[in-house]
């Protein structure tokens, strides 16, 4: 019998060590000086939410959202060990309706589904703030093996003409290039980090 998506994960994290560090994507810290540092973030498909323990350190207000009980557990016990404001939720992203307009910072890393954007536009407050890290095609090693859940070169980048509901956003940051995980690997990767300007009433 095959896994579920959420066994799936839990599986992977299962034998985590909770005192090894977790460490934010490089663009969330690389950009960090152009998105707001008071309201409230939303760390997208999580794990064991590196980019919610940097937010939150840096004084945000942080829900994070994942499928994996286990890794959403190792992220609630060290936020209540560290004092910070996480609220980690177990969320099933194909069977849930975003809140609108909520959020002045969303981080995606490492995570890919097309069908949310739509979603994503409609959770983040005008001039709100959405930065996104994930990999970049051709199949990688250490990375997904289905070539779905690869950005093409460029299509980030172009969000704004290819996607109606990111019409009204500005990108501020693109790049693409191959980023060091951690000392033994490195992964190509596409990043964007956008504004969604108020829409301007006629």
């Amino acid at each position: 019998m095959s896994l579920s998506l959420a066994e799936k994960w839990d599986q992977k994290y299962a034998d985590i060590d909770p005192k090894k560090p977790v460490l934010p994507a490089w663009a969330l810290k690389q950009h960090l000086h152009q998105l707001p540092l008071t309201g409230k973030a939303l760390d997208l498909a999580c794990g064991l939410g590196g980019n919610a323990r940097f937010l939150a350190q840096c004084g945000l207000t942080v829900d994070a959202w994942d499928i994996s009980d286990t890794a959403l557990t190792h992220l609630n016990n060290w936020a209540a060990v560290n004092r910070l404001p996480i609220t980690p939720t177990i969320c099933d992203f194909e069977q849930m309706l975003f809140p609108y307009q909520q959020y002045d910072v969303i981080v995606i890393s490492r995570y890919l589904n097309r069908a949310l954007w739509p979603q994503i536009a409609q959770a983040l407050k005008p001039n709100g703030k959405v930065l996104i890290q994930t990999f970049l095609a051709p199949v990688q090693e250490n990375a997904p093996n289905n070539p779905y859940f690869y950005l093409q070169t460029g299509e980030l980048n172009q969000l704004p003409k290819t996607e109606p509901s990111w019409r009204d956003f500005e990108i501020n940051v693109y790049g693409e290039g191959w980023l060091a995980d951690n000392a033994q690997t490195k992964n190509r990767y596409a990043w964007l980090l956008a504004t969604k300007r108020p829409v301007k009433r006629q």
